[in-house]
């Protein structure tokens, strides 16, 4: 038969052993302004886009990614000059 656990205090641990706080703890802490948490990363922008799926022609697609990234962004350009904007 097993030994029951111990469900006592656990034993007492020098607060003078903990761990070296390095920066990677630092880069991944909860930053907070009073109670609200600050989000990490790119902020909203004023204007957003919406995904949508679109079926283009595979020539068209290849000949925007040959150019490099920002591809889509180029798209997107091409389709607002149709429009006249």
């Amino acid at each position: 038969m097993r030994k029951k656990q111990s469900s006592g205090q656990p034993e007492w641990r020098d607060p003078d052993d903990a761990p070296e706080l390095t920066d990677a703890f630092f880069d991944a802490a909860t930053i907070r302004e009073g109670s609200r948490i600050v989000r990490r990363g790119r902020p909203r922008q004023e204007t957003t886009k919406t995904q949508v799926t679109l079926r283009l022609d595979a020539d068209i697609i290849e000949t925007y990614r040959q150019q490099g990234p920002g591809w889509q962004s180029r798209i997107n350009a091409a389709l607002r000059a149709t429009l006249g904007r």
